[in-house]
C-alpha cells in the first residue's frame, strides 16, 4: 500500500477568519466592478416638467419636439410636431421615451452604445459627418401625444383629405381668392 503524502493545515490565526471573508469580499467587488464596465451605460431621463398623460409604449407613434445635440453642444437634429415610430428608433430613445408621460419636458442623455454605437451618421445632404462614432446623445424632448399605429394612419388621410378640399377651394376661388374665402366673394385688396 503506497501512502499519499499528506500536506499538513496550519490552523487558521484568531482574527483571521474574518480578513479572509474580507478580502473574499474585495475581490467579489472588483469582479463585479469589472462586470458593470463592461455593459452598456444607461439611459438618464431628466425631467424638466413632469407630464400628466399617458406614456408612450415601444410600439407606438410619439409625436414631439425635440433638439438633438452632442455632447459639446453641437446640434445634429431637431423637430417640431415630429411622428417617430418608436419601434424604428434607436433602442436608447425607445427606452427614454417609454418612461416619459404626454405634456411633458424631459432631458434625455443617451450613452453610445445604446445610440449609434461605433457607426458614424453623415448628413443626408451633404454628406458630412453629423454624428461621429461612439458619441453619446442629449436630446431635449417635449412629448405632445402618443398613438397607436392605426390611429396614426388614420390621422394623416384626414390631413390629407382637408388639404385636397383646401386646394379645391383655392381653385374654385379663382386665383387671386385667399384661401378659405367665399366662392365668389371679392379678394381683399
Amino acid at each position: 500500500m503506497t501512502e499519499v503524502t499528506r500536506v499538513p493545515l496550519q490552523p487558521i490565526a484568531k482574527g483571521s477568519v474574518g480578513k479572509l471573508w474580507l478580502g473574499l469580499a474585495a475581490i467579489a467587488l472588483a469582479a463585479g466592478g469589472l462586470a458593470a464596465a463592461t455593459l452598456p451605460g444607461a439611459v438618464d431621463v431628466e425631467t424638466i416638467s413632469a407630464g400628466t398623460g399617458k406614456q408612450p409604449a415601444a410600439d407606438e407613434i410619439a409625436v414631439i419636439n425635440y433638439v438633438g445635440k452632442l455632447r459639446d453642444g453641437r446640434i445634429f437634429d431637431q423637430g417640431k410636431e415630429a411622428p417617430l415610430p418608436l419601434a424604428r428608433v434607436v433602442p436608447g430613445f425607445r427606452e427614454g421615451i417609454t418612461q416619459m408621460k404626454v405634456g411633458g419636458k424631459y432631458r434625455l442623455t443617451i450613452p453610445a452604445a445604446k445610440g449609434y454605437g461605433a457607426q458614424e451618421q453623415r448628413n443626408p445632404q451633404t454628406g458630412e459627418v453629423a454624428i461621429p462614432a461612439n458619441s453619446d446623445l442629449i436630446f431635449d424632448i417635449d412629448v405632445i401625444a402618443t398613438m397607436s399605429e392605426a390611429e396614426f394612419q388614420q390621422a394623416m388621410q384626414m390631413q390629407q383629405m382637408m388639404q385636397m378640399q383646401q386646394m379645391q377651394r383655392q381653385q374654385q376661388g379663382g386665383a387671386g381668392a385667399p384661401a378659405g374665402a367665399p366662392q365668389g366673394a371679392p379678394a381683399p385688396r
